[in-house]
């Protein structure tokens, strides 16, 4: 049965520190989620994740609620962010889910939409483009998936320490997407409308493409409430906040 309507989420950054919203999320595939055609995870949808082969108490939870909800018959797409891109095959397997490559355009209600995690739009973080580059490098990920697990976990609670010491000491501006290549992306992928998480800065921004109306939209993150990106047969889109 069609429902004609499709949701996106992003930036959920789940971990055991952070309870509530784990509660939030598995609240939200018992109960909102049912109601999409289908849900599209873009990405940092764990604070960290260090290799599918983590198979911790908290993983195999989240792990069993997506596996619960896409056996439900509900397609649930999932695209990597830069804290989780050594999600692997196993994981998709295990969960359910299918793996998007970034990035990605999908035929929604008839129209081309560009999905991207969104951290690539932001080319003035030389820092973080840099990083970007070495996760998505595939020798990279072979040889960080070979560490022991211990090891793993130690680098990455490090790694996580200079990400927000970095944070702290970069100008809004920076963290945030260039314009041009926004509308690089866009132009190149000839779509009119791009969805993206990444910076934690909901909103629908109205742009122009060499003179055509376009839309950018930003996914929100969960920080101490939900949000998830509503797009409706007509192709309305509306950001709904939820606890």
């Amino acid at each position: 049965m069609h429902k004609s309507k499709t949701f996106f989420i992003s930036d959920l950054h789940l971990c055991q520190e952070q309870p509530q919203i784990t509660k939030i999320f598995l609240d939200f595939l018992k109960t909102k989620a049912t109601e999409a055609d289908a849900l599209y995870i873009l990405g940092d949808f764990f604070e960290v994740w260090i290799g599918d082969d983590d198979r911790n108490a908290f993983n195999q939870m989240i792990i069993q609620a997506l596996r619960a909800f896409t056996d439900t018959g509900i397609p649930t797409y999932f695209m990597h962010g830069n804290r989780d891109y050594l999600i692997g095959k196993r994981f998709a397997k295990a969960s359910g889910v299918q793996l998007l490559k970034e990035p990605t355009v999908i035929n929604l209600y008839g129209s081309p939409i560009l999905l991207l995690h969104g951290d690539s739009l932001c080319t003035l973080d030389i820092k973080h483009q840099k990083a970007r580059k070495m996760m998505h490098n595939r020798f990279y990920q072979l040889i960080t998936l070979s560490l022991p697990l211990k090891l793993r976990r130690h680098i990455a609670g490090r790694l996580r320490n200079t990400s927000k010491e970095n944070k702290r000491q970069l100008e809004n501006h920076i963290m945030d997407v260039t314009p041009e290549e926004v509308l690089h992306v866009m132009r190149e992928a000839k779509v009119k409308t791009l969805i993206h998480g990444h910076t934690h800065r909901p909103a629908i921004h109205n742009i122009k493409i060499d003179n055509q109306n376009a839309q950018r939209i930003v996914l929100g993150a969960w920080h101490k409430q939900g949000n998830y990106l509503k797009i409706q047969a007509d192709n309305t889109p509306d950001l709904v906040d939820f606890t």
